[in-house]
Formats: C-alpha cells, sequence, structure tokens
C-alpha cells in the first residue's frame, strides 16, 4: 500500500499535537514539550525516501535518551480527543505502531498480532492489552 502524506495531513498531525513542523525539503519535524518542560521530543517525518533499494516514509522520534523509528509508514490516525497521532507499518498478519502525545511521550508497539486489534481485550494480560488498546483505534485503516 502506497502512502504520501499530504499538506492536509501536516496540518491534522499539527492540530492534534499543538505545534507547527518546520519543514525541509522531504523531512518534517515537530518539536513537543510537555506543560511543566520536563520532556522533549522531536518527531520527524520524511516523505518517501530511499529505504534500501525501495522508497517510504519514515517516521523518527528523538528523545534525549531514545531515537526509534517506524519505517515504512503506510498511515497514520490522529485523534484530537486524546492528544495523540498513532503511525502505522505492516508486515503480514503483524502490525506495528508508533504513538505521539501531544505531552511529548510516546510508545512503540512491534509485531503486534493484527487479531488482537478485534479481539475481547479482556482475556488478555495486561503487558499484551495495552497493544491491543493502543492500536485499536488505526483498525479503520487496515
Amino acid at each position: 500500500m502506497d502512502f504520501n502524506f499530504t499538506k492536509s495531513d501536516i496540518k491534522k498531525i499539527s492540530k492534534t499535537l499543538g505545534v507547527e513542523p518546520v519543514e525541509e525539503g522531504e523531512k518534517i519535524r515537530y518539536v513537543l514539550k510537555n506543560n511543566t518542560g520536563e520532556r522533549k521530543l522531536s518527531l520527524e517525518i520524511y516523505k518517501q525516501i530511499p529505504i534500501g533499494n525501495d522508497r517510504g516514509n519514515l517516521i523518527a522520534v528523538y528523545t534525549d535518551n531514545t531515537h526509534l523509528q517506524l519505517q515504512y509508514c503506510l498511515g497514520f490516525v490522529a485523534s484530537d480527543s486524546l492528544g495523540e497521532v498513532t503511525f502505522i507499518a505492516e508486515n503480514g498478519d503483524k502490525l506495528c505502531g508508533l504513538t505521539i502525545e501531544k505531552q511529548a511521550a510516546c510508545s512503540l508497539y512491534a509485531n503486534v498480532d493484527k487479531k488482537l486489534l478485534s479481539g475481547d481485550f479482556t482475556t488478555l494480560g495486561p503487558e499484551v492489552m495495552l497493544s491491543g488498546i493502543g492500536l485499536s483505534l488505526v483498525e479503520e485503516l487496515l
């Protein structure tokens, strides 16, 4: 599935996260801080860049002590009510999601079985339940 970030997508992400991006060619950068200024996070979106022999979207997150990447991003869901944006990638029946919160927090869910999204969360252990709940918003994109 080919996905290209549009200007409308970038505006939607900006609105949800409450910050304006800085655009540098195919890179879009957001800098988020929480209310107390204790946390800072940089989110970078690289649109259709070379990744090996292919091209795809790359989502990168930088904090003081973390660097996360989601390669081949195929879409996102922005939730104004939750104040977060979830970017997704998939490989067969597995899903990866990177959730960025307006208050400069992030969560990564990797290799999640897609069946968990529409199953009964109460049958899962709490350590697994979080990924199903966290990614359930993106089910509409799949």
